[in-house]
């Protein structure tokens, strides 16, 4: 996957709002081929083991909720240079602090609830789109 896969996921309040369509739209026209797509649930449990490296930060049981409040999408998109295009491509993880077209200026509400999830690495792209998908299901 390194180099040009990469892991999002459509957060809860971005579906929740019926956006799902329209990100979806956004991302295949950012040049981002769509290789795995699921929707599902993340329990509260599931939620913080998605994101265990943040555990004990103050932010970690508010995220956690946010999370596990309705369903995702969870993607693993290909592109060249996918990780660093996705990231510029969805905008700051706050939206008051986004590029205009970015995917959070457009779907977000707050920092808290900014619409997706884009993994930071390479790594972190493998790690999180296995957790989601088994190695069977991706490409």
């Amino acid at each position: 996957m390194a180099g040009n896969r990469t892991f999002s996921m459509i957060k809860p309040d971005a579906v929740r709002d019926g956006h799902v369509g329209s990100i979806l739209k956004m991302i295949e026209g950012g040049g981002f081929r769509i290789v795995a797509m699921k929707l599902t649930y993340l329990s509260a449990e599931r939620a913080g083991q998605f994101y265990s490296v943040h555990t004990g930060k103050p932010f970690f049981d508010g995220l956690v909720s946010i999370m596990s409040e309705s369903a995702i999408v969870a993607l693993v998109l290909e592109k060249e240079n996918a990780v660093g295009d996705f990231r510029k491509f969805i905008g700051s993880t706050n939206p008051a602090n986004a590029e205009e077209g970015t995917v959070r200026k457009v779907f977000a509400k707050s920092m808290e609830r900014n619409a997706v999830h884009g993994s930071d690495s390479d790594e972190n792209a493998e790690l999180e789109a296995s957790f989601f998908f088994s190695k069977m299901e991706q490409y």
